[in-house]
């Protein structure tokens, strides 16, 4: 499913209701099937916690609502005893995709230069969205977050499995 998202986020731009509403239904069933009332429990304090921690992502318009509902999904399915693995992967597979974007794009001193101001703003302001860096200015650069949520959750489910 991860993966499926990646390939839309690259080619749209956008990871479709299609995709993640199901997968988050799927998720629950699932672990409300194979663990009963404690699994369900499980895969829906995953999905609360790895969509809510995204959610603040969203809510300063630094990541698009389909990244957020992907999140949900992904931690419905891992349960809350993988969500913290998976959204930590997740997030060191961003940080090397951004710098992958950024040396791409040669944007360099730009990137950098803006992402001290936006922690600073966010320092100041708190969870305000930022003037100019943000989702709704055209002129950002941007990187399909799917890529990075394909590449935390495909190395947690290969090191899990390894670790067996």
């Amino acid at each position: 499913m991860a993966v499926c998202a990646a390939i839309s986020d690259v080619k749209e731009r956008r990871i479709p209701n299609l995709l993640t509403y199901p997968a988050l239904v799927a998720g629950l069933l699932l672990q409300g099937i194979l663990h009963g009332w404690r699994g369900l429990l499980a895969s829906a304090g995953g999905g609360l916690l790895f969509g809510g921690v995204f959610l603040l992502f969203y809510l300063v318009r630094a990541m698009g609502a389909g990244d957020v509902k992907l999140a949900a999904a992904l931690g419905c399915i891992v349960g809350s005893s993988a969500a913290f693995q998976v959204m930590f992967l997740t997030a060191l597979a961003g940080g090397a995709l951004a710098i992958f974007f950024m040396l791409l794009s040669g944007r360099i001193v730009e990137t950098l230069r803006n992402t001290l101001w936006v922690a600073g703003f966010h320092l100041q302001h708190g969870l305000q969205t930022h003037p100019v860096v943000n989702l709704d200015n055209p002129g950002a650069l941007r990187m399909p977050y799917g890529l990075a949520f394909a590449a935390g959750t495909l190395f947690w489910a290969v090191a899990s499995q390894l670790g067996r």
